[in-house]
Formats: C-alpha cells, sequence, structure tokens
C-alpha cells in the first residue's frame, strides 16, 4: 500500500518526544508499504524552526527505506498566542495539502491530532483523492484547551467545534487512543460506534528495556546515593509540574530523594525560576535529550512519573511515558486520574496520587524509598503487562489491518457520494462539549 500520513509533529530522527508514528511508519515499511510523511517545520515542544527549513514551502527527506517525510511550512506566529497558533495551524493545512498533492495518490491518508487543522488537508485529500481518510484523536480537543484555560476566545471556540466537526464528517474512519475517548466521541459528538477502533499508545519493548541504574546519566548529573524521581516529557500548562516542585520542597528533610525533570516546554522558563527563588537544591532540569539516550536516563531513575493538571479531559488519556516507564521495569507515581489510573492499577506497576497534592506525592516518594522490594516488584509488574498487551509491534499490526480493510472497500466508498457517508455515520454536533 501506498500510505500518507498527516502529522504535523512527526518527530525527526531522535528526536525526543512521543515516537509512536515513527515506529508505525518503521514497522509498515519493514513489511513492504510505501510510507510518505507530511510533517510539520515547527517543533512541538520548543516552538522553534530549525534553520534549514526557514524560508522554504517544504523540505523533503528519504529517513528510511520507504519512508519519505515532507517537512512543511508552519508560519512563525506560532508562540505569539493562540490566535498566532491557530494561524500557524492553517498555515500547515495549505502547504500539507499542496505538498500531498503533488506526490502520486495514495490508497489511504491518516491524519494524527491535534492540531484538528489536519482533518482540513484530510478533507481536502479525500475530495480530490477519492481515497479513505482515517482521522486519528491522540487527544480530546478542543475540550482540552478549553478546561485548561488556554482557548477562552468564544469565536475560536466555535471555531475550534466547527473544525471538529468537519475532521469527523469526512472521516472514513476514526482511530482513537483511549477507551474513554471512544465513549466520549459516542456519548457526546454523536459519532457511529461502529467507525471507531482502539489502537492505543503503546510499548517501545526494544527502545525502553531493564538497565543498569548507576550509569552514565548518574554519573553526569551527580545523582550517585541518589534516590531519583524522574520526569520525561513536555513541560506546558497541561503538565503543571509545578506540583513536582511542590513535592520536592516538601521532601526537603530527605536530601537523598532527587528531581530529574527531563524535556522542553513554555513553562519551563517558570518552573527553572521557580526553583531558584524556592532554592531547591534536590531538582536538576535537564534539556530535551536525543531518543537513543533517554532510555539511559529512566534507566538511571529508582522512581518515574507522569502527572497532569487536575482537569475531567484528562481522565480520559493514556499518557505515552507510562509503556516507556513500565518497558525499563521502574516503578511509577502516577498523578492522573481516570483510565490511566486504571491502567497503572491492571498492571500493579506503581502507586496513585491524587493530581496537585504535594504532600500525597511526597509521601509516596518517601514509601518508595524505604521499599526496594516493592520498586522492583512494581517495575517487573509493568514490564510484563506492556510485553503482553502493549507491544508496539502487536498495535501497528491492529491498525495496518484496519488501513486494509479500507483500502478493500475503496471501489463502494468510491462508487457512495461523500455526504452519505455523513449522514450515516455522523449525527449533526451542536458545537458544545456535551
Amino acid at each position: 500500500m501506498r500510505i500518507l500520513l498527516v502529522h504535523q509533529y512527526f518527530l525527526d530522527q531522535d528526536d525526543a518526544g512521543g515516537s509512536r508514528w515513527n515506529e508505525m511508519a518503521r514497522f509498515w515499511a519493514q513489511r513492504g508499504h510505501d510510507i510518505t510523511v507530511v510533517a510539520g517545520t515547527v517543533h512541538y515542544a520548543t516552538g522553534a524552526k530549525a534553520t534549514r527549513y526557514k524560508g522554504k514551502l517544504v523540505v523533503t527527506d528519504q529517513v528510511g527505506p520507504r519512508v519519505k517525510v515532507k517537512r512543511c511550512h508552519v508560519s512563525e506566529s506560532y508562540n505569539r498566542s493562540f490566535a498566532g497558533r491557530l494561524w500557524a495551524y492553517l498555515s500547515f493545512t495549505f502547504s500539507s495539502s499542496w505538498a500531498a498533492l503533488t506526490e502520486s495518490r495514495a490508497d489511504v491518508v491518516i491524519c494524527t491530532s491535534p492540531p484538528l487543522t489536519v482533518g482540513l488537508t484530510g478533507a481536502i485529500l479525500r475530495r480530490f483523492w477519492r481515497v479513505p481518510v482515517v482521522f486519528e484523536v491522540r487527544d480530546l480537543w478542543p475540550e482540552t484547551a478549553i478546561e485548561a484555560g488556554v482557548l477562552t476566545n468564544p469565536l475560536l471556540i466555535r471555531l475550534s467545534y466547527w473544525l471538529e466537526r468537519i475532521s469527523y464528517r469526512h472521516a472514513s474512519w476514526i482511530n482513537v487512543l483511549t477507551p474513554a475517548f471512544r465513549d466520549r466521541l459516542v456519548a457526546s459528538k454523536g459519532v457511529d460506534p461502529r467507525r471507531v477502533s482502539v489502537i492505543t499508545n503503546g510499548a517501545d519493548l526494544d527502545l525502553f528495556r531493564p538497565g543498569p541504574q548507576d550509569n552514565w546519566v548518574r554519573r553526569h548529573h551527580g545523582l550517585q546515593g541518589k534516590f531519583v524521581v524522574i520526569y520525561v516529557g513536555a513541560h506546558g500548562v497541561a503538565n503543571h509540574l509545578v506540583q513536582l516542585l511542590e513535592a520536592a520542597r516538601e521532601l526537603a528533610d530527605e536530601p537523598e530523594a532527587h528531581f530529574l525533570l527531563v524535556g522542553n516546554g513554555m513553562q519551563k522558563p517558570m518552573l527553572m525560576a521557580t526553583a531558584r527563588a524556592w532554592g531547591l537544591a534536590n531538582v536538576t532540569f535537564v534539556d530535551a535529550v536525543p531518543k537513543g539516550q533517554i532510555a539511559d536516563y529512566v534507566a538511571a531513575a529508582d522512581v518515574c512519573t507522569a502527572v497532569l493538571k487536575k482537569l475531567d479531559v484528562f481522565k480520559t488519556v493514556y499518557p505515552n511515558k507510562l509503556f516507556d516507564y513500565m518497558s525499563a521495569a521502574r516503578p511509577i507515581i502516577l498523578g492522573i486520574d481516570g483510565v490511566a489510573r486504571q491502567l497503572l492499577a491492571e498492571a500493579g506497576a506503581g502507586v496513585y496520587v491524587e493530581p496537585q497534592q504535594p504532600r500525597a506525592f511526597a509521601q509516596a516518594v518517601r514509601e518508595l524509598k524505604r521499599d526496594p522490594q516493592r520498586c522492583q516488584q512494581c517495575g517487573e509488574c509493568g514490564r510484563r503487562f506492556v510485553q503482553t498487551h502493549y507491544s508496539r509491534e502487536q498495535l501497528a499490526e491492529q491498525y495496518l489491518a484496519v488501513l486494509e480493510t479500507k483500502v478493500r472497500s475503496r471501489a463502494r466508498m468510491r462508487a457512495v457520494p461523500d455526504g452519505d457517508y455523513a449522514r450515516g455515520g455522523l449525527r449533526r454536533c451542536t458545537g458544545s462539549a456535551g
């Protein structure tokens, strides 16, 4: 098959961050399929554009056998305001559509969101190519932005819900990353459950595996003899990492406990300034590191953590870092309620604490620090769990089966007007979150 993936935040080679789609593309290429990725030029975590992309509409790279990446123009208004970011998303819609249409027609198109504007690219490609379009929901937008307080303008909220309706209406199929997402789409968005699959994030069992704790990471950062609590990922509004700084302040009486925060994001300068103002000697900040090194950072930890702001919308998410931590056989302190909490309990891989409760978090650190046998048991349980249920190779096979089914039915799809799919699969949305 010729598969075209529209993913504005597709990672560069060895870049830090969620590599779900890099692994999917590699696996499908090994199976003999040709993958073209249409991606953006602005980095998802830093909001910066590399020099090699400046002033260019499209930059094409062959990143592996049968995998080609076309980096398309994104406006540098990305970091100025939410309106500026919306324009950056729309600029990618125009550049990605043009870049895709200069390629040979794909057999199937996948558009993975956020941002929702990739759904417009999918609608355009379906109109021109008459091929199946799979729309993937990695996060519930615009609800996440609204509940986090990032999106407040009523006009932009209405526009966002309109984009959401367009994306669902023009999709031949919808994939979501958690069962809770599926339930929300069916109950609140009027999506026919027969048009939805659940293929989750998964574990990169080759990259993340049990490794020596006393490694070069500890020596490089002066962490020998410390009980290291690591956070790896974005430093944004939704992550609310100030709760980790508050927990570190609670643990000032236990100098062996040390927090290692790895990654970038818009809140990072504020977090570093806060740590300095509070005199937190037990917190170390590290910029995002290449994917090839991140496994060593996780291996160096005694405990790993994933936290988010206390919002109902985050009760629906499976953070990808949970699978990475479990793959590395490290115990987890989880500050996210909902399906992620259920996943952790099912795996037996760690401890849940209420989001934004730093004293409870600090207490969990104290308890695990004093119980190395429990830490080992949680790590081993997590590793076995993801090996059995969440191997990325297994999930890639499931996804490929969906795509092959859609491609086989292409002749039937081309014989039916687009509007019939919309009427048969999606009731009219009201524009409210339900």
